[in-house]
């Protein structure tokens, strides 16, 4: 085995890990902001709950002001507040921030298009029964939409990928990192296509898990 070989696999683990570590967690914190938001949006919007117009109408402003910032600014412009949280700005632990920040508002959307879809037959019969509002969105909402949701999850997931190795150009660490410093900077195109190649396996993964398991939540209703 070539001994330029040899180094690019010595390099990719780190940078794969480095990758998974950025985006299942960056994942979770923009689920944690995002769900409760998407599910407010729902309903609140005019074909919701409890309607609120106004507030929706500002609401889903702003989601879609941040939904639409260049990531690659918005990770310049979280520099300060993400050495305020972690006393750095660079390397995998500081760009979770940025990355869950810009990954919230497309959860919430997400979650609150998984939500519209449900029947409204379902909703109507659970309010006949007397179900309150939170029991309505617990035991009603979140459990017919799951299979949107986790289609929904996945393509989050997957987009963050592409995220994190857009961080890469700020020394955010993983395979974008690894592509630019090496691949770009130093002009070595075989750390590059490695690099690529372990992207796309992972988009790839999460894509086949994703439908996968969405099907089965719809094979079993």
């Amino acid at each position: 085995m070539p001994d330029r070989l040899v180094e690019i696999l010595l390099m990719l683990p780190q940078a794969t890990w480095e990758t998974v570590f950025m985006t299942f967690l960056s994942t979770f914190f923009a689920c944690v902001m995002g769900f409760p938001l998407g599910v407010y949006l729902y309903v609140s919007s005019p074909a919701g709950l409890i309607p609120r117009p106004v507030v929706y109408n500002v609401l889903a402003r702003v989601v879609n002001l941040f939904r639409s910032f260049p990531f690659i600014i918005l990770m310049i412009l979280l520099i300060p507040f993400s050495r305020l949280i972690v006393r750095t700005s660079i390397g995998p632990v500081a760009v979770i921030i940025p990355l869950s920040i810009a990954a919230a508002p497309f959860v919430s959307r997400i979650v609150e298009a998984a939500l519209s879809e449900v029947d409204e037959g379902v909703i109507t019969a659970a309010r006949a029964m007397g179900a309150s509002q939170l029991q309505i969105i617990g035991k009603v909402l979140v459990p017919e939409s799951l299979p949107a949701l986790i289609s929904g999850l996945a393509l989050t997931i997957i987009n963050l990928i592409g995220y994190s190795a857009m961080a890469g150009a700020i020394g955010g660490g993983g395979l974008g990192d690894l592509a630019i410093r090496y691949g770009y900077y130093r002009f070595e195109t075989d750390v590059t296509v490695a690099a690529v190649i372990v992207i796309l396996a992972l988009v790839e993964g999460v894509q086949i898990i994703g439908s996968a398991v969405s099907r089965g939540l719809l094979s079993r209703r």
